[in-house]
């Protein structure tokens, strides 16, 4: 089962936070880190990106420095503790193509167990230098400074209707940034605590970002563990917890949009690929004349169809497997859900096997993985290459790659927004 605890928080003692809460630090350059804590020097990202870029370990002074300045806020009443534990309410408000959505969620702490031993699921691999980063930044501060992101099943909403009546107030913190308004309201009840944690034990919880995050919150667990009396820690110890941040895959604001992909170091190649993919794909006609119209009729093709344009001609397309599980003679030890997803057909056969091997020579392509659809069209227009435009991952084959045990091919899912760093953070002592 999933177990959700209520926490001590620590957390900023203002209410309007928009100049102090940031993104996620693996978004976050050097450039970007400074312009935040110009507009503020107790910005979050003085803690929580002490080194740039993040994914390998930076000097142990840094972290000193990040652990330094932790302590300061507490000790000057930037930051407390909070007196009694909690769970807290979190709504972000935002629109996408000028429609208006709400996102419901709420801060937990979730126990830990390793992947596929229980409940907890990834969807994405992890690497070694970012985990690293953040050991070393767990150590210093003792401290979950950013959530991860927790999706879980409750098609009848549940869990977050236990926790409605919070929102009835003023919210005890708020931060608009991005365009992304984000509300925080804290939650002390005894009783709608117990409810949560009741709705929530039986569920499962697929993380939908911050897989460097709860590998890390592993180590440091383990490594505590071995550092205590008897090599054990006590069951409820904080370090057998990590911050969550939890969703229902069925609130209307858990969207996901599409990453696309753009080849800029072969020119030319959209006048290839036609008859170098006729084997295995269809080729749609299509009367778009731009991106969006391109990428609005793809549903209509269904989930697997991509889209296509040649950045030398100007042309759109649509392609199509001709076979919705081609991929079981490559891959036949794969779930049927990772072989059927879109995101693996293109990688694993349109730039592997036809890219790669068949018209690279064995040298792998140059993608660049860009979100704004506009942005792709551009990229592959300048480099004379092409931009496969994609669809967003759909939830449901979310979970069912994720229950299969498999992992999704990188940037296949891009949950939006995303989350704010700063709203609360989570004390491991």
């Amino acid at each position: 089962m999933a177990e959700i605890q209520p926490l001590r928080a620590i957390r900023y003692r203002a209410s309007d936070l928009g100049s102090r809460v940031a993104p996620p630090y693996d978004i976050l350059d050097a450039p970007e880190k400074k312009a935040l804590l110009a507009c503020d020097r107790q910005n979050i990202v003085a803690v929580d990106l002490p080194h740039t870029p993040p994914k390998e370990a930076g000097p142990e002074a840094e972290y000193a420095a990040a652990a330094r300045t932790l302590k300061t806020w507490l000790n000057d009443g930037t930051l407390a503790r909070d007196e009694a534990p909690a769970l807290y309410v979190y709504y972000q408000r935002f629109a996408v193509a000028g429609r208006p959505y709400v996102r419901r969620m709420f801060f937990a702490r979730l126990r830990l167990e390793p992947f596929g031993s229980g409940r907890v699921f990834p969807h994405e691999q992890t690497f070694g230098g970012p985990k690293e980063d953040r050991l070393r930044l767990m150590r210093a501060t003792r401290c979950q400074l950013s959530p991860i992101f927790g999706l879980y099943p409750d098609a009848a909403n549940r869990t977050a209707a236990a926790l409605d009546a919070a929102v009835q107030r003023e919210p005890d913190a708020f931060a608009d940034a991005d365009e992304v308004e984000n509300r925080l309201w804290t939650v002390r009840d005894p009783a709608v605590i117990g409810r949560v944690r009741e709705e929530m034990s039986p569920r499962a919880v697929y993380i939908a970002d911050g897989h460097h995050r709860y590998t890390t919150a592993l180590n440091y667990r383990d490594e505590s563990a071995a550092a205590a009396p008897g090599g054990r820690l006590p069951p409820d110890h904080p370090a057998h917890f990590v911050l969550t941040v939890f969703l229902a895959m069925e609130d209307p604001g858990a969207l996901i949009l599409p990453t696309h992909r753009v080849v800029v170091d072969r020119p030319g190649l959209g006048s290839e690929l036609p008859a170098a993919l006729a084997d295995r794909f269809e080729w749609l006609s299509t009367d778009a004349k731009d991106a969006a119209t391109c990428a609005a009729a793809l549903p209509a093709h269904g989930p697997q169809s991509i889209g296509v344009f040649d950045g030398a001609s100007g042309g759109f397309a649509v392609m199509r497997p001709k076979d919705p599980d081609f991929l079981s003679a490559l891959e036949p030890s794969r779930a049927a859900a990772w072989r059927r997803l879109s995101y693996a057909i293109l990688h694993r056969y349109v730039i592997d096997e036809v890219l790669t091997r068949r018209l690279g020579g064995g040298t792998a392509p140059a993608i660049h993985y860009v979100k704004p659809l506009a942005d792709a069209v551009a990229e592959a227009r300048a480099a004379r290459g092409v931009a496969f435009l994609m669809q967003p991952c759909a939830m449901a084959e979310l979970r069912a790659v994720c229950a299969a045990g498999e992992l999704m091919p990188q940037k296949t899912t891009y949950f939006f927004p995303k989350l704010a760093t700063g709203l609360v953070l989570n004390p491991l002592d």
